[in-house]
Formats: C-alpha cells, structure tokens, sequence
C-alpha cells in the first residue's frame, strides 16, 4: 500500500486544498501529516512546538510519515517544514512527490496573518521568504513534479498533478 501521490511546499501553496481535491476526483481519502500528528497527540501544532519544541514536533512528523506511506493508499499532504529531516526525505525517495511551488507574494496572500502556524510569527512575509529560500532546494530534491501554483486555482493545479500521475480526465 502506498500513497496516490504525495503533495510537498512551502505554508501557502495549497497542499492541503489541493490535495482534497485530488482525492475527491479519486475517489480516494486525503491525508495530512499534521492532522495525523495532532490526532497522535491530542495537541496543536503550534502547541506541540511550543512545549516540546520544533525538534520534537520534527521526530513526531517523520514518524507520522512514515506511518502514512506504509499504510495510506489515498492523497498524502505533508506540512510545510517535513522536507528539512533528512529522515523525512529518504521516506519520499521512492514515491511520487508532487512540489506545489509559489512565489513569496501569492504565499503571503494566501497566508495572511495567521496564528497557527508558528514559524510564522511575528513579520510573515520576512519570516516566509527565509523559510521559502532554505527549504526550495529541498523541495526540488524529493520532487519528482514541480508546479507554480501563483496562477493557478486548486482545481488547476489538480487537474495537473492528476496529468502527472497517469489520472488525467
């Protein structure tokens, strides 16, 4: 058993979004790596970091994934930080990974100001373009797809990655 395809990016690309779309034309399950970590332990993400701090919540994360891609079949979407783990990367070597890739101004956009997300805190658009710039050569390296989502609505997108993965209408 193994995912359908797995969705990777920065906060604001719309890996979340795109990848229920994705499914519901599958007719498969979506699944979020940080849904499956707050359901494992009972706290938010942003709690889990700041309680136990971003290292734990990466062990936590790395094992929430690999859980995933031993035993979901459907839509795997993973937060923005999972690719930093060296752990996490070689858990997507052998799958098919889609980048959902945006510039700094549509992520901000799409962002806003957001509380929930706490790497984000304090001025978010400095704060996303720093994170944006270290992890894109993460990305690129576990992707075996890349799409600019800037200009592209979820369905777009969708209907990219379901091209990409042999699904296409």
């Amino acid at each position: 058993m193994r995912p359908v395809v797995i969705i990777v990016g920065p906060p604001g690309a719309g890996k979340t979004t795109v990848a229920g779309t994705i499914a519901d034309r599958l007719g498969v399950l979506a699944r979020d790596s940080d849904a499956d970590i707050e359901a494992a332990t009972g706290m938010t993400i942003a709690d889990i970091f700041i309680e136990q701090g971003e290292s734990r919540f990466r062990e936590l994360e790395t094992e929430a994934i690999g859980t995933a891609i031993a035993e979901h079949d459907g839509v795997l979407s993973l937060g923005g930080g999972a690719v930093i783990r060296p752990e996490t990367r070689d858990l997507l070597r052998t799958e098919k990974v889609v980048f959902l890739d945006v510039g700094l101004a549509a992520a901000v956009k799409r962002v806003g100001m957001n509380a929930n997300r706490p790497l984000l805190l304090g001025n978010v658009r400095s704060k996303l373009k720093v994170l944006m710039d270290e992890r894109r050569p993460l990305y690129q390296d576990v992707a075996t797809y890349t799409i600019v989502t800037d200009d592209l609505d979820a369905d777009e997108v969708a209907a990219r990655v379901l091209e990409f993965i042999g699904e296409g209408l």
